[in-house]
């Protein structure tokens, strides 16, 4: 079997795992949060920052949702990893941002944290302070989901097929699913361009 029909057989396996009844119970949380007057936070590193950025856009034009990602602003950032620390980074954000128990956080991860192995800790300390101020947790991760899983109100993994893939499957996924969510009825407010440009090719 060449690498490309792998790849994409390994898609079509993490589909076929991945439970629509979550989706639904997500979908409805984070309506939840929009119903509320609350505002959504997307968190992730890396690949998962970009992520995050994108997300951003697609929950605040097609649904309407005020929401933001600390890594949109780089120097903010910087100077806080610079000043206060990487692990600590997200957090004194989030405090900037006077987060409250109406908004939610989206984490967007392919191992979800783990304080103990030193993997993403900015991310730990982040839903420790957000479970403190007991705003919504939810999450989009891969592997066994990690501390994002341990805590959320509703996460979503994405099924391991394949360990040489996890990541770029955990990341790719990521896209489908926060895209499958903005079209949901239940959240989505505004048409898309193309959905909405009749007569054209």
């Amino acid at each position: 079997m060449i690498y490309s029909q792998k790849y994409l057989e390994e898609a079509v396996q993490i589909i076929k795992q991945i439970d629509p009844a979550k989706i639904e119970i997500l979908a409805e949380k984070l309506a939840a949060v929009h119903k509320n007057g609350g505002r959504m936070f997307f968190l992730g590193v890396g690949g998962s920052a970009a992520n995050a950025s994108h997300a951003v856009n697609d929950f605040r034009k097609i649904c309407g949702m005020e929401a933001y990602a600390p890594t949109d602003n780089v120097s903010e950032l910087t100077a806080r990893i610079n000043d206060d620390g990487w692990e600590t980074s997200l957090t004194n954000w989030l405090k900037g941002s006077r987060l409250n128990k109406k908004d939610g956080i989206m984490v967007f991860s392919v191992g979800g944290g783990n304080a103990e192995k030193n993997i993403s800790p900015n991310i730990v300390h982040a839903l420790k302070f957000a479970k403190q101020i007991g705003c919504g947790i939810f999450g989009i991760v891969g592997r066994d989901g990690g501390y994002t899983a341990q805590v959320a109100d509703a996460a979503l993994i994405v099924p391991t097929v394949n360990p040489e893939t996890v990541t770029t499957h955990a990341e790719a996924f990521q896209a489908v699913l926060w895209h499958l969510l903005v079209s949901h009825p239940s959240l989505k407010a505004n048409q898309m361009k193309w959905e909405s440009a009749t007569g054209t090719k």
